[in-house]
């Protein structure tokens, strides 16, 4: 799958001219949405197949520091995707390779009456696009 980029805002950094950490988190889930899109598996089409997808946790680590206006190029990648459970791995780049950023989210998926899905039974199509993005689709279940 190819990086997300983004271009580090001035609105986004704090009093001491780096980028606050809350945004990471932000940034997470504008590449967890390209990723999903470039999986063929868009929130729009989630959303109109009645799916939804909240999130149940999410961490990080900093490693370097950011501010305006860099460029970050994050890499997503499926960690697990077990029974109703799929949790993703970020990792964050700036345009010299630095690292400054890993971090995880862990998903569920919902029907529109917020009853747990399994995509593998349910929507076996679904399930088969997210695969598409795994390494080792083998460790799927």
């Amino acid at each position: 799958m190819n990086a997300y980029r983004h271009v580090v805002q001035y609105y986004e950094t704090d009093k001491m001219g780096i980028t606050h950490h809350s945004n990471y988190i932000r940034w997470m889930e504008e590449a967890r949405i390209d990723y999903l899109s470039q999986t063929g598996l868009s929130y729009a089409r989630l959303e109109e197949r009645g799916l939804l997808s909240p999130v149940l946790s999410v961490s990080g680590r900093y490693r370097h520091v950011t501010s305006f206006p860099e460029e970050i190029f994050i890499l997503v990648s499926i960690a697990e995707l077990r029974g109703v459970k799929l949790k993703l791995a970020y990792t964050m780049h700036n345009a010299a390779g630095k690292l400054v950023f890993e971090g995880e989210s862990e998903h569920t998926f919902l029907n529109r009456e917020l009853k747990p899905v399994r995509l593998k039974k349910d929507y076996p199509d679904l399930y088969e696009a997210l695969l598409s993005g795994m390494e080792n689709p083998e460790e799927a279940s």
